[in-house]
């Protein structure tokens, strides 16, 4: 029993960095895992002794106060758990889904989480305490949908910051936990299939590729010629006129797989998802040392087809003596996705008396293949539309490695915790390809490309990234008594993240233009080896002097922290310390040989980060905190390099600003906390930040109306807001009859309001994301203006039935809201640009049954039954611009899970 509530406590105390990831067994259970925690015997009937290595009281911690079975109450800090529970109840595939549902947060893309309204990169995601890089190019935050449900047994939100955490911290750390050793030996087995009302059995795109594209795996195909591999590595561009003949060009151009990666059919009848895991662990005696294992392997296999428009506007005009907006860019599209997930979890450990060790591998590989049909109006001449029709194919595949080791070691009062680990992630995007057919009612009264006039082209793109990330530190804890109980802990910490990026775009373009009809034949015949050599149709990169096809980037910070954790008297609790942290974060482009310079960014600060948290239990069942602290907010990578990057969930480009600097905030918080009772209940919370030099989204309109997104740091920004939570739980067997003696109703609901503003003042400067010159930055942004990402309102709705003895069997409704949202700043002094996603009503159906023996759990979910569907718009006066907006569509699934 000492075990498993060592294991909580490790997670939720405030040493986060130590050991959360035990916690994992007791969150297997339905019932609140405090409850195993034993009662000291020692104590008087108001004291709870709870076992915890993490916290440096050596074993055992004296919390004054009565026993209020809520685990969330024992921290030090504001937090929220998802246990295993909660994250079974939600059935979400993913962590990211299961997110959402936790108070103030809400998760953008499906991917990134919010929190409190503050984008991604004011949240910092761990994974065991550890860091993890991202395989994202725009995004240094690793994205949460890549980590499946069946490899995370809970999640801790910590919306307060300590100074044992890193100081890069916004709106809050979410630390993820990966299964651990089990109670008892157990084997997992699970199949699933579901579909979606727009996409399955329906019309959708795709294209060949590999043979073993249904893994996730390209075979090959995909891997870059040799010769052009080798013309790559010369560093200087693949055109005329350097070292290379047209000849040589045409070669490259006929080496590529065209028609297998190039030609999008028609599939009428898009296949259901499947999916499967296994999931199985035990413990065993060595010796002195009690030793488990646990392995998770799972398969995945998902469509999506979005079907929806896309515009741009021409910029502000006058409608009807008003003014508006009108397109310039005016298209329908189609898009399907097939996503292959693979993922592997291996985790050992073992404990040798007080002492603990754990050593956990993750694997993640996360493909996905996209074909994309556009059809519409495009200006690309003044006072001229062009009617085009564009294809797109794209391979992406994402992989997550990381391997981590954590010791736990006790000597009577001293504590020593050593923690290690390495993580790799990459993207490959080979064959990024797009082609657009204009149509001539002139000449072919058919649409034509003849690779050079306007609206007429053949690209592909070849782009990598691999980040490669160390961590590590050691933590010294001392327990004393001065009269009160005082846990002090110091400790040190190293993070290293080194990427490399590469991208390079070609175009097919014929050294003496297309002769009529070859112009009109379709995009694989277009390209064929024969057309190629025939009519010179030469590969050449897309690249200016100006250009940036690779950079690489690092960031390297050093930090150490000092902590005291003190009951100043009866029932109040004080949590303070100093963190310091010395960082160097340096981005360098990498030019095609003869290109001008281009600038590097190097971002060198150091900070004392302060942050203490004071929590006062006033009644038996109640408490108050306050919390404030000092944090520092960095740009990613992707933010810093001058390299576009077309981001195919927007379809929008981006490009980087080598001037960005770091965003300090100063965060305050108070929290009044009622514990109804078991598993029960009532918080409300307000909290305040003011962030000097917060990085924006700044949209940009350029190159014939390709609108752009670049990044800018406003001058200030404040942002408030409130919180409210009610978790409770209501007998039903006073309804009478056998169905209702052994159920309860579940009511979770959470609240959240926030009020962003950002300040500008005259005088005020901003680096302009185009020239890279600084500017007024009223030219940017209008005093007043919302963080972009921030929603002012986001409510989550958790009801529903299930059995409190016996086999499993859950009902459950769930609600989600989040207000619109600004995606970026307008651009040439047009509205932002604004996301809207409304409410999403979930149902999910959980039964466990025995059938000859053998135990089974059937699972049924509707999701987005409302059948609330995307849009990102612009609105002036009764004029509205679609960006991007798409039907969603309800998906409906079923699985079965073999408990052996």
């Amino acid at each position: 029993m000492k075990k498993r509530a060592s294991f909580i406590s490790s997670l939720l105390l405030t040493t986060a960095l130590l050991s959360p990831s035990a916690f994992a067994q007791t969150m297997a259970s339905d019932e609140p895992a405090i409850e195993e925690a034993p009662v000291d015997e020692r104590a008087s009937d108001d004291d709870v002794d709870i076992s915890a290595p993490g916290s440096d009281f050596g074993n055992e911690i004296i919390v004054r106060g009565k026993f209020i079975p809520n685990p969330i109450r024992a921290t030090a800090e504001v937090v929220s758990v998802l246990g295993e529970a909660e994250i079974a109840r939600a059935a979400d595939g993913d962590i990211a889904g299961s997110l959402q549902r936790v108070t103030g947060l809400s998760v953008v893309g499906g991917r990134f989480v919010f929190v409190r309204g503050l984008g991604e990169r004011y949240s910092l995601a761990l994974l065991n305490g550890l860091p993890l890089p991202s395989p994202e190019p725009l995004r240094r935050v690793v994205p949460l949908d890549l980590f499946p449900t069946s490899v995370i047994a809970s999640t801790v939100v910590q919306k307060s910051y300590s100074v044992n955490y890193p100081g890069e911290f916004g709106g809050g750390v979410i630390n993820l936990t990966t299964k651990s050793t089990p109670d008892e030996p157990f084997l997992e087995v699970k199949f699933g299939v579901s579909g979606d009302s727009e996409t399955t059995g329906k019309l959708g795109y795709v294209y060949d590729g590999s043979d073993t594209d249904i893994i996730g795996y390209d075979n090959g195909l995909r891997d870059i010629p040799s010769g052009l591999a080798n013309a790559l590595a010369l560093n200087i561009p693949i055109s005329v006129g350097t070292e290379f003949s047209s000849l040589d060009l045409q070669n490259f151009g006929a080496s590529l797989n065209n028609a297998n990666t190039n030609l999008i059919q028609t599939n009428n009848d898009i296949p259901a998802n499947f999916s499967a895991e296994v999931t199985g662990g035990t413990t065993f005696d060595v010796g002195d040392a009690f030793v488990g294992i646990v392995a998770t392997a799972g398969f995945d296999n998902s469509w999506r087809t979005r079907s929806g428009m896309q515009q741009t506007s021409q910029g502000i005009v006058n409608i009807n003596g008003e003014p508006g907006l009108l397109p310039d860019q005016n298209f329908n599209f189609v898009t399907t996705e097939n996503r292959i997930i693979v993922n592997g979890l291996l985790g050992l450990s073992a404990e040798i008396g007080e002492h603990k060790l754990r050593f956990t591998n993750l694997y993640i590989h996360d493909t996905s293949k996209e074909a994309s049909i556009k059809a519409g109006i495009d200006a690309i001449n003044v006072d001229e539309e062009t009617l085009l029709n564009q294809g797109r194919t794209s391979w992406f595949e994402r992989q997550l490695f990381t391997s981590q080791f954590v010791g736990e070691f006790e000597f009577g009062a001293v504590s020593v915790d050593l923690r290690g680990a390495y993580a790799n992630s990459k993207r490959d995007a080979p064959y990024q390809r797009s082609y657009s057919y204009a149509y001539d009612d002139q000449i072919a009264d058919d649409f034509v490309n003849d690779l050079t006039s306007p609206g007429q082209s053949a690209r592909v793109q070849f782009s990598d990234l691999n980040d490669d990330v160390y961590g590590g530190g050691a933590d010294l804890g001392y327990e004393t008594n001065i009269g009160v109980p005082v846990n002090l802990n110091v400790g040190y910490s190293y993070y290293l993240n080194d990427r490399q990026a590469q991208r390079r775009d070609f175009r097919f373009v014929p050294a003496n233009g297309l002769p009529n009809p070859i112009e009109q034949e379709r995009i694989d015949f277009l390209l064929s080896d024969f057309n190629i050599f025939t009519h010179e149709i030469e590969l050449r990169e897309v690249a200016a002097q100006t250009s940036v096809p690779a950079y690489e980037a690092q960031l390297e910070i050093h930090a150490g922290y000092g902590q005291i954790d003190a009951e100043l008297a009866d029932g109040l609790r004080v949590n303070v310390g100093v963190r310091y942290e010395d960082a160097q974060q340096t981005v360098t482009p990498i030019l095609l040989q003869g290109g001008t310079a281009s600038l590097a960014s190097g971002i060198s600060n150091d900070y004392w980060l302060p942050a203490g948290t004071l929590t006062w239990n006033f009644a038996d069942d109640m408490q108050f905190r306050l919390a404030a602290s000092k944090t520092v907010a960095r740009p990613q990578f992707r933010e810093l390099a001058p390299q576009q990057f077309l981001d195919l969930e927007t379809d929008r480009t981006f490009i980087g600003n080598p001037l960005l600097k770091d965003s300090e905030l100063i965060n305050v918080e108070g929290r009044y906390e009622y514990y109804i009772g078991r598993g029960e209940r009532i918080t409300l919370a307000g909290f305040y930040k003011k962030i000097d030099n917060p990085i924006e989204n700044v949209a940009f309109v350029q190159g014939g109306g390709t609108l752009f997104t670049g990044f800018s740091n406003a001058p200030t920004a404040t942002l408030y807001g409130a919180e409210v939570e009610l978790v409770k739980y209501f007998p039903l067997y006073d309804l009478g009859g056998n169905f209702f003696e052994d159920r309860r109703l579940l009511l979770a609901a959470n609240y959240t309001y926030t009020k962003s503003e950002i300040k500008v003042a005259d005088g005020d400067q901003a680096i302009n994301p185009v020239t890279l010159q600084p500017t007024d930055a009223a030219n940017l942004f209008d005093d007043g203006d919302r963080l972009t990402g921030q929603s002012s309102h986001v409510a989550n709705l958790q009801f529903g039935m299930e059995r409190e003895d016996g086999p499993l069997s859950q009902q459950t409704v769930l609600l989600t809201y989040n207000s619109p949202r600004v995606t970026a700043r307008g651009p040439q002094d047009q509205p932002d640009l604004i996301e809207k996603t409304g409410w999403r009503l979930d149902l999910v159906l959980r039964e466990e049954m025995n059938i000859a023996g053998q135990d089974f759990e059937l699972k049924f979910e509707a999701r987005n039954v409302l059948g609330t569907d995307y849009s990102e718009s612009q609105t002036l006066g009764s004029s509205t611009i679609l960006n991007n907006a798409y039907e969603v569509g309800t998906r409906f699934s079923m699985s079965i899970g073999l408990n052996f």
